[in-house]
């Protein structure tokens, strides 16, 4: 008996699961018989616009073993023009807008052998079935992996900075790095979100008026983030310019899982997966539990002061010997490209003002502050 209707249009045939439990389980297919199966969500409380769903699929198969329990993690992404939020982007740009997210980037990559070519100490999960679902939608079918996530102490983050040097530098990484169906470079980014909606915002009085953003970020900083909005153009060609190597493209903690060796580490969600300027994974590696209130932006100088140069004896472990100055400048400009110009929470502008929100501006505008800073002591 098997219910897996909470999958809609991802799920699959009971055939097809059959052969994905027989894989998993490590037999072949004529061998093993679908007693069972129940799907249900995944619990998971950051929006993500390109994924549909995340799902849990269980089950019992008889097996050459027995009855054997099994276990598999389904992802169904799509073209964000499919996402709620997509509303929000004006008509005349939608077409723009829907070509800069990469959805199909994610699939491209499970369907890879990127798993065999990773630096040791890197992982990623094991995928038993890609299905193309429409135009603008896939499922990914996965291994279980553990939820667990490493200790981020200083040494979490310096052992992670290290491996992504690695990643970047790989040459085996390298022959399966690009699986984009168009080119990226930082320009597309400007010429897209940052210049169509982020430096407008961050130029609108109306917001600056609002006290969720007058309240945390004050006057000294709106003055230096216009100024460095000015400077936008020449910045992100300065960014464009650096070498570009293999990014995970969203290597924030929390797609850094524990991984099955001590101090290794799991990889997940390659939905920005692309060759980017070289360090582009420490952004997020820095800032990414501060944006979600997970780490004290305190912490921001002695994180960042350790994981660059473990990044660089990544790189070098690869052979790779891009000068550790530019290594530290690129990652400034990007900090400031990516994450520094949109610091503004431009999200909860609609939302009441509670304590909770007061932090997430105040933790926002150290991050702007942050930004800001490393640029000019990188110039």
């Amino acid at each position: 008996m098997s219910n897996r209707s909470v999958l809609g249009p991802a799920d699959v045939h009971d055939d097809e699961l059959t052969r994905m439990v027989a894989d998993l389980l490590g037999h072949h297919p004529g061998e093993v018989r679908l007693l069972e199966s129940t799907a249900e969500e995944f619990p998971y409380d950051l929006p993500a616009i390109t994924t549909a769903g995340r799902y849990w699929v269980s089950g019992t198969a008889c097996t050459p073993r027995g009855d054997e329990r099994f276990r598999i993690f389904v992802k169904h992404v799509q073209s964000w023009s499919r996402s709620p939020l997509f509303a929000q982007v004006p008509e005349a740009f939608r077409d723009a807008a829907e070509a800069q997210v990469p959805w199909r980037t994610e699939p491209l990559v499970y369907r890879s052998d990127l798993r065999d070519r990773l630096p040791a100490g890197l992982h990623m999960p094991r995928p038993l079935g890609v299905v193309d679902l429409d135009e603008k939608s896939a499922a990914v079918w996965l291994e279980e992996v553990t939820a667990e996530r490493p200790e981020w102490d200083l040494d979490g983050y310096t052992r992670a900075a290290h491996l992504l040097g690695r990643l970047a530098a790989s040459a085996d990484v390298a022959s399966v790095g690009d699986v984009w169906e168009r080119d990226w470079r930082v320009r597309d980014y400007l010429d897209g979100r940052l210049g169509l909606q982020v430096l407008p915002l961050l130029r609108s009085d109306e917001v600056w008026q609002h006290p969720l953003v007058g309240g945390a970020f004050g006057t000294e900083l709106r003055g230096r983030l216009l100024e460095a909005a000015g400077r936008a153009e020449a910045i992100v060609e300065e960014l464009g310019a650096m070498p570009l190597l293999i990014s995970h493209g969203d290597a924030c903690p929390n797609n850094l899982l524990a991984g099955p060796e001590a101090d290794s580490l799991m990889l997940i969600d390659f939905g920005f997966w692309n060759p980017a300027p070289v360090g582009f994974d420490l952004g997020q590696l820095l800032v990414g539990d501060v944006q979600i209130g997970r780490r004290s932006p305190d912490l921001l100088a002695p994180t960042e002061s350790a994981i660059v140069p473990a990044y660089v004896e990544g790189l070098r472990a690869e052979g790779n010997q891009v000068p550790e100055d530019v290594v530290r400048r690129a990652h400034a400009l990007h900090l400031l490209v990516f994450t520094g110009y949109s610091a503004l929470p431009f999200e909860h502008l609609d939302s009441p003002i509670t304590p909770g929100l007061q932090q997430v501006a105040r933790d926002r505008a150290a991050v702007a502050t942050f930004s800001l800073d490393l640029v000019d002591a990188t110039e």
